[in-house]
């Protein structure tokens, strides 16, 4: 099988997507790089999630470190952004970035996310911080050798896969989160059942 590291954002969203990698000779390192999550408690709750299934099906998973404040500081200036815009595409830089710099640092040649299997997200903004994160990751690094690392473009919402997604969560029980994760999307959510409720 081939190695693949896969940023992963929650097990709903990387269910099926991990289930149809394993059927396809890939080997996927759950790397689990979230700091934009809100509060604490849901990073645990989806982290842990990631957890159980990973284990499940044997399976390494790398818990990237928590820090709300470095993410914070990332996205100053973007707080009043709408879903889909400015701030976003920087959430998705930050993550990917980091998840680069792990990939090169251990020997991946490939990797991607599950982010785009989202309807939530945009596959647009995903993919451009995806080959932006992966340039300038291979940019930053002193090695003697040119390293090889590839961002790998495709869209997980086909094929199938969203049907079995939910299939799988409903198999495993998951928590199934309603925002995206931070306090942002959180407040969107917010306003939108305050609104419902008038």
């Amino acid at each position: 099988m081939e190695k693949v590291l896969l940023h992963t954002c929650c097990a709903p969203c990387s269910s099926a997507i991990i289930e149809w990698m394993l059927a396809n000779g890939w080997q996927p390192t759950i790397y689990y790089c979230n700091p934009n999550i809100y509060p604490e408690e849901e990073y645990r709750i989806r982290k842990d999630e990631c957890t159980r299934y990973a284990q499940a099906l044997g399976l390494e998973i790398v818990d990237d470190d928590y820090d709300h404040e470095a993410w914070l500081s990332s996205v100053k200036g973007m707080e009043d952004e709408p879903e889909r815009g400015p701030r976003c595409l920087q959430c998705f830089r930050y993550r990917l970035l980091r998840s680069a710099r792990y990939a090169l640092e251990h020997g991946y040649t490939i990797m991607t996310t599950t982010l785009a299997s989202s309807r939530w997200k945009s596959l647009e903004q995903i993919d451009a911080a995806g080959h932006w994160a992966v340039e300038k990751a291979i940019a930053e690094h002193d090695g003697d050798s040119s390293p090889k690392l590839e961002w790998w473009e495709k869209n997980w919402r086909k094929g199938g896969l969203q049907q079995r997604r939910q299939e799988i969560i409903k198999e495993y029980g998951f928590y199934n989160q309603l925002y995206c994760g931070c306090e942002f999307s959180m407040r969107r959510l917010q306003n939108m059942t305050t609104d419902d409720n008038r």
